[in-house]
Order: C-alpha cells, then structure tokens, then sequence
C-alpha cells in the first residue's frame, strides 16, 4: 500500500478520512461477518485502494464501489479494468445516496470514511428501500453509539435512528495498526441486520426523527418539557401516560421501542 501511494505520488487528505486497512486478516474478517454469498449485491462505500474490493469480488455477483477520491478512483478504473461484475462511481456517496434511494436487495460493505460515517449510515438505514445488511468499519465510539441500549452512556440520537430499521448483531474492534496511515481513534466492525417488521411505518419515521432529535437537544432536560416546543401539553399528557413515561423522564431514558409508540400516539 505504501509502495503504491509512493509510485503514484498519491498524498491522503485528512478531511475524506483516509485510513486505509490493509489487514489481511481483518478484510477477510469483515467479508465473513457480512455473510457476502455467490448472489449478493454489495455497495462499497470508499475503497481506497481496493483491498477490501478484491475479496469482494472473488464472493459477490455484482458490486458497486463509490469512490470520491479522483485519483484513487482513476487506480482503482486501471486495477480493475478486467472485473465486468464490478461498478466503480467517481462520486460524493452522500449526495449519491440522496437521490437513490432503492437498496432492498444489495448489502453495504464498507471501510466507511470516518469524517462521514455517521450520516452516511443514517442515509442508508432512512432509504425509502433500505439495504438487508450492513457491515461498515467505523470509530470505535460510534459503534458503541449505534449499539448502546437506554440508559447507557452512549446511548442518543445515532443509535436510535439507525435502530429503527436494524438491529446491532455483533461488533468487533479493530487495531489501529492495521490501517495505514493508523488512524488517532479506535475502530470497531459493527454488522447491522434489518429487522424483520417494521417498528413504524415509513409516514411516521419524520415525525420518530423530529421527536428523537427535540427530545436528545438539551440532553439532561426533561423531554416532556422540550417536546412542549412542538405538541400541545395536554397531547403530551395523554401520550406519556399511554407508554408508561414519567414527565420527568430524560430522553436517554427512554427505549426505541418507547420512542416507536409515542410516535405512533402523538400521530393524527
């Protein structure tokens, strides 16, 4: 990897988040944990330099690799010339995924860009077809997040928006060592499956958002009195009584599936 970036004189930028893991034993570990099969769809998110991509390609039917990057994105075109069952798109994944929104049948496999990783997750998991899996290598403190149950400390806002479509089946962490050039945070491999039912139907994941983010934005706050910003109180009386919360209840307190049903409730 360094012999490459050398002989293309190909300098890292630190606002794309560019860590790269070359560890062979921790790729192969990411593909197993994603369960990558002869008929998957896999959407890669930040290649890099490809390792990831190639064994990626050796298991998947088709993959989609989006590169932001336009000189990784030109080696990566020349490496992978030959691969006909492989995609490469020099793109902003962000502002790609706004405007396709159909993932049902694909799987993310990624070694996401950590400047971005959080809000890229989200995007994926709040599509109006989200994917079946995913398997993304992260900060360490945001798999913790994604993973935390109420009550803990790590618990918020990222958890619970990605939480109601997925469910966390496992983590692992990841040395610093294996990434070059190694990253100052510690990194986790979280896989993330989509939960057989719906918690809510998709008309009330807006208004799950608005009460998830009003209720986490003054985090020692009483969310009863934060909510008060957007519904009436008596509304709000009435919808905490139904799922059992005291008004003096905080935020991080309060469960997804809490949250699901006083979504529902303060709903018309």
């Amino acid at each position: 990897m360094k012999h490459v970036l050398a002989e293309r004189d190909l300098k890292l930028t630190k606002s794309l988040g560019q860590n790269f893991l070359h560890d062979q034993n921790q790729l192969r570990r990411i593909v197993r944990a994603a369960e990558v099969g002869s008929t998957d769809k896999i959407l890669e998110i930040g290649p890099g330099l490809g390792p990831l991509t190639e064994l990626l390609i050796e298991k998947a039917a088709e993959v989609l690799a989006i590169e932001k990057d336009e000189r990784l994105f030109d080696y990566l075109s020349q490496k992978f010339a030959s691969v006909a069952h492989l995609k490469l798109l020099h793109a902003d994944a962000m502002e790609y995924l706004k405007s396709h929104r159909q993932w049902r049948e694909w799987k993310l496999v990624a070694n996401l860009p950590y400047s971005v990783a959080s809000p890229l997750l989200v995007e994926l998991a709040q599509a109006e077809e989200p994917p079946a899996r995913m398997t993304a290598t992260l900060q360490l403190e945001v798999a913790q997040r994604i993973a935390a149950p109420a009550g803990s400390e790590h618990f918020g806002v990222l958890g619970l928006l990605v939480g109601l479509r997925y469910e966390a089946r496992d983590w692992f962490k990841i040395p610093a060592g294996c990434f070059f050039p190694a990253p100052e945070v510690d990194s986790a491999c979280i896989v993330l499956s989509r939960r057989p039912e719906e918690l809510l139907p998709p008309a009330l994941h807006e208004t799950f958002n608005r009460i998830v983010k009003r209720g986490f934005s003054q985090r020692r706050k009483m969310m009863f009195k934060l909510l008060k910003q957007d519904w009436p109180e008596a509304a709000l009386q009435a919808a905490f009584e139904r799922v059992g919360l005291p008004p003096r209840t905080r935020a991080e307190e309060v469960s997804l599936e809490q949250f699901a049903r006083l979504t529902d409730t303060l709903s018309p």
